[in-house]
């Protein structure tokens, strides 16, 4: 590691002021991200924000017809979460699949969302629920937010500060795991929400994106079998020694199948 300054700011406010003075300052949360990055040399920032110690940014709650996760909330608390298995079941088993029980006791779904690694699992979950990030400065649309691997729309010195998602009437959460590092290798995630359908999906390219041909389907025959018969375009999806973009490719739409299945 590189030498930085560490601040534990105890307010939003606080963390924004560190991070707007300094452009190489970088924040951190769980460290699931940052701190492997530091160990290998790849981030060399001036500072650490640690955001653990701020309120504001922590808590589960249900809002009407929303349900309103913090950017702290660790994936093991989503994943346990009475709140979330009653208002979006799938979220909560998606959380609880995610990486090892050392991870989902440390890593935060604001990191994860705001970090975009085209195998995390949250990703696919904001955009198929339409999900709202609000930021210290703004709200931004889930169709707005992932622009790419590892890029976001958020600005220097903006912080996740939670997430809003829509509680929709169905959605469901399948994928095909790297026999090694667990990461994912395609995943679909499906949602039912206000009559709208839409799905997400992670892991099988750079970014994650929806499959406009597969949602349009669904909005008129929610099945497997309504599906089965669509194939994505391998074009421009991954492809390395664990697996071709065609097998990618192919396992889109399995993995579309079965989260469908699980969503009921």
């Amino acid at each position: 590691m590189y030498d930085f300054e560490y601040h534990k700011p105890g307010s939003l406010a606080d963390a924004v002021k560190l991070l707007s003075a300094d452009p190489d300052a970088r924040p951190i949360s769980g460290g699931q991200t940052l701190l492997p990055a530091l160990k290998h040399r790849l981030n060399k920032p001036t500072s650490v924000v640690d955001l653990s110690g701020i309120t504001e940014l922590k808590g589960i709650r249900k809002e009407g017809d929303k349900l309103v996760i913090g950017a702290l909330a660790k994936h093991f608390e989503v994943a346990t979460s009475e709140v979330v298995k009653a208002a979006i079941p799938a979220l909560a088993q998606m959380a609880g699949t995610i990486g090892d029980t050392q991870v989902r006791n440390r890593g935060t779904i604001g990191g994860s969302v705001a970090n975009n690694d085209p195998a995390a699992d949250y990703p696919s979950a904001v955009l198929g629920l339409n999900a709202t990030i609000v930021t210290d400065k703004r709200r931004i649309a889930a169709d707005d937010f992932f622009q790419g691997m590892f890029t976001t729309a958020l600005e220097p010195g903006e912080l996740l500060v939670a997430i809003e998602f829509p509680i929709p009437e169905k959605a469901g959460y399948a994928k095909m795991r790297n026999p090694a590092s667990r990461y994912v290798m395609a995943g679909a995630f499906v949602a039912k929400t206000g009559g709208t359908v839409r799905v997400a999906i992670n892991g099988a390219g750079p970014g994650v994106f929806r499959q406009t041909e597969m949602e349009t389907a669904l909005s008129t025959n929610w099945s497997p079998e309504a599906v089965a018969g669509i194939k994505q375009d391998a074009d421009g999806l991954n492809s390395d020694i664990h697996g071709s973009a065609e097998y990618r490719a192919h396992l889109v739409t399995v993995m579309a199948k079965r989260a469908i299945a699980a969503a009921g």
